[in-house]
C-alpha cells in the first residue's frame, strides 16, 4: 500500500474516531440510536472494504473483511465483559458516567492495537494467568446477579465502593475515595467531602476509618475514585482480548496497515454494539438472564484457556465460531423470551 492509501486511511480513521467520541456522547442511548450507529460504522466498514478493492487490490480488500469479522467475533466476548465489570462496580448504563468510561475506553483501544501491531510477534506471549483473573472477576459478577445482590435498596450507593475487592487493591497504590463523585477520576479532599466523604474515609482510604489502611492517604491532596479504577478494569481487559484477537488478525494478514485498519473499525462499531446490548438489557426483561448465563459461559472459557496455557489440559478450546454461536443463541433465546413475556402481559 502506498503513502496516499495511508494518509486516506489516517484521515478516515481520525475523523471517524473523533465522530465515535463525541457525536456518540449522549447522556443516554437509546436502542434505536446505538443501533443507527452500528449500522452506520458497519456501512463505512464496507465502505473502506469498497476503496481498498478499487483503489489497492481485491485480495487486500478481502484480508482487510476477513480481520474486520474476526475482531468483530472476538470483540463480542468483550462486551460481555464490560456488561460483568460494569455490573460489579454498580455504574448504571442510564447516567453519564458509564459513557465517560468508554470515552476512554475507545481511545485506550485505538493505542493499544497501535502498540500490539507495531509489537507484532511480542503479543503471542500471553499471560494465562490474566485469563484467571478476569474469569474469575466475571464469574463472581455473575454470581452476584444470580443472588440478587445487586438490587439492595437500602445500600448506601454512595460508600458500598468500600468493599469492593479492585477498589481495596487500587488503594494500596494511591489514595482512594470509596465512593463515586460525579463523573470524576480523581478528586481534591474538599469534592470529596462535598460528596459526602467522612474525614475517617479520608484519612484511611476506607469506609468506617478501619485502622492501619492506606495511612498515607492523610496527606494526599488528590484521591483516585471508583470510577477511574473501573476504567482501569475496562482497559486491562480490552489489553486481555487483544493478547487473543491481535495474533489471529495478524494470522490472516502481515500487512500491518491492514490489519490495523481492520481492528479500528472492529473498535468503533464495537462501542455501538455496547450500548445496543446494554440498552437491551434495560428494555427486554429476559435478556438479563441469558447475559447471566453469558456471564458463566465467557468465565469458563477464559479458565479453560488458561488450563490450556498453564497445565496443557484438557487441549481442546472453544473457537470463536462456536462462541458467536452461542452467544447469538442464548441473546435470541432472551430476546424472543422477553417478547413472549411482554405479549402475554398485555394479553392478560
Amino acid at each position: 500500500m502506498t503513502i496516499y492509501n495511508f494518509l486516506v486511511f489516517a484521515a478516515i480513521a481520525t475523523i471517524a474516531v473523533l465522530v465515535d467520541l463525541f457525536a456518540q456522547n449522549a447522556k443516554t442511548m437509546t436502542i434505536g440510536r446505538a443501533a443507527a450507529w452500528s449500522l452506520a460504522w458497519i456501512t463505512l466498514s464496507l465502505g473502506y472494504a469498497g476503496y481498498l478493492y478499487k483503489a489497492v487490490s481485491p485480495e487486500t480488500a478481502h484480508l482487510f473483511l476477513a480481520g474486520y469479522l474476526l475482531e468483530k467475533v472476538l470483540s463480542v466476548d468483550n462486551l460481555i465483559v464490560f456488561i460483568a465489570i460494569f455490573k460489579y462496580f454498580k455504574i448504571d448504563g442510564s447516567g453519564p458516567l458509564q459513557h465517560r468510561i468508554l470515552y476512554f475506553g475507545v481511545i485506550g483501544a485505538v493505542l493499544f492495537r497501535a502498540i500490539f501491531v507495531g509489537a507484532g510477534s511480542l503479543l503471542l506471549v500471553a499471560g494465562p494467568w490474566a485469563d484467571l483473573l478476569f474469569g474469575a472477576l466475571v464469574a463472581f459478577s455473575a454470581y452476584k446477579m444470580l443472588s440478587g445482590g445487586d438490587d439492595d435498596e437500602g445500600a448506601d450507593k454512595g460508600a458500598e465502593q468500600a468493599n469492593n475487592w479492585l477498589v481495596r487493591q487500587a488503594r494500596k497504590l494511591y489514595p482512594v475515595v470509596p465512593r463515586f463523585v460525579g463523573e470524576h477520576f480523581f478528586v481534591t479532599a474538599e469534592e470529596a467531602r462535598a460528596a459526602g466523604a467522612t474525614d475517617e474515609e479520608l484519612a484511611t482510604g476506607r469506609a468506617g476509618g478501619a485502622p492501619g489502611a492506606g495511612e498515607t492517604a492523610k496527606k494526599a491532596v488528590r484521591y483516585m475514585t471508583p470510577a477511574f479504577v473501573c476504567l482501569l478494569t475496562i482497559e486491562a481487559s480490552d489489553l486481555l482480548f487483544s493478547f487473543d484477537s491481535v495474533p489471529t488478525v495478524i494470522a490472516v494478514t502481515r500487512k500491518p496497515l491492514v490489519i490495523y485498519a481492520a481492528m479500528i473499525f472492529a473498535v468503533l462499531g464495537l462501542r455501538s454494539l455496547y450500548f445496543v446490548l446494554e440498552a437491551l438489557n434495560r428494555f427486554l426483561i429476559h435478556l438479563e438472564k441469558a447475559i447471566l448465563g453469558l456471564l458463566f459461559f465467557i468465565a469458563g472459557k477464559m479458565f479453560l484457556h488458561a488450563a490450556n496455557e498453564i497445565l496443557h489440559w484438557p487441549g481442546w478450546d472453544i473457537s470463536p465460531n462456536q462462541s458467536l454461536m452461542v452467544i447469538v443463541g442464548a441473546l435470541a433465546i432472551g430476546v424472543i423470551a422477553s417478547l413472549f413475556a411482554t405479549r402475554e402481559g398485555k394479553d392478560a
